[in-house]
């Protein structure tokens, strides 16, 4: 139960920051500063989405901590599908910048991009954690769990980062 929960845990997290995170790389381009009912109920459920994200990546690295060596393979399977996972999502983002990238200005061109390559250097640390869970011996366990957590969380606050930029540059 706990696994199933760690790995939802994983895709959720990747999921709802993905779409927030497009979702403000297409409103870069927008002239009009008024905010429409619709953009307010946006924002206000970004904001409900944020706070469930935060919720979800605690309640995941809390697991990971209590996973024992005996729970590994179980464990590496859920996380190699969230990262799998992880990675189509940052493509599909990469994917509609570009499909936007004719109506973005210089500066959210230039933002889109640093954010995308600090994405994905965060994302190869967490798999070069995650090639360590893989092969880590049951004494290595816990030190590479830590590992793992901390590059995850390095990983979490690369998207936060690129949500504010794209949440500022509305």
């Amino acid at each position: 139960m706990k696994l199933q929960r760690t790995g939802r845990a994983v895709i959720v997290v990747a999921l709802i920051t993905i779409f927030g995170f497009a979702s403000g790389c297409s409103d870069q381009t927008s002239t009009d500063k008024t905010t429409t009912k619709t953009d307010k109920i946006a924002k206000e459920t970004d904001k409900t989405t944020a706070k469930e994200v935060k919720q979800e990546m605690q309640d995941l690295l809390k697991a990971l901590k209590g996973y024992t060596a005996d729970q590994r393979d179980e464990a590496i399977q859920k996380t190699k599908t969230a990262l799998d996972d992880l990675d189509n999502r940052i493509d599909a983002l990469e994917t509609r910048i570009d499909n936007n990238w004719d109506q973005m200005n210089k500066a959210a061109r230039e933002k889109a991009r640093a954010d995308l390559k600090s994405l994905r250097k965060q994302r190869t640390k967490v798999a070069e954690w995650y090639g360590s869970l893989k092969s880590s011996s049951a004494g290595a366990w816990e030190q590479i769990k830590k590992g793992f957590s901390d590059a995850y969380k390095d990983l979490a606050d690369a998207w936060k980062k690129a949500e504010k930029e794209f949440d500022s540059g509305k």
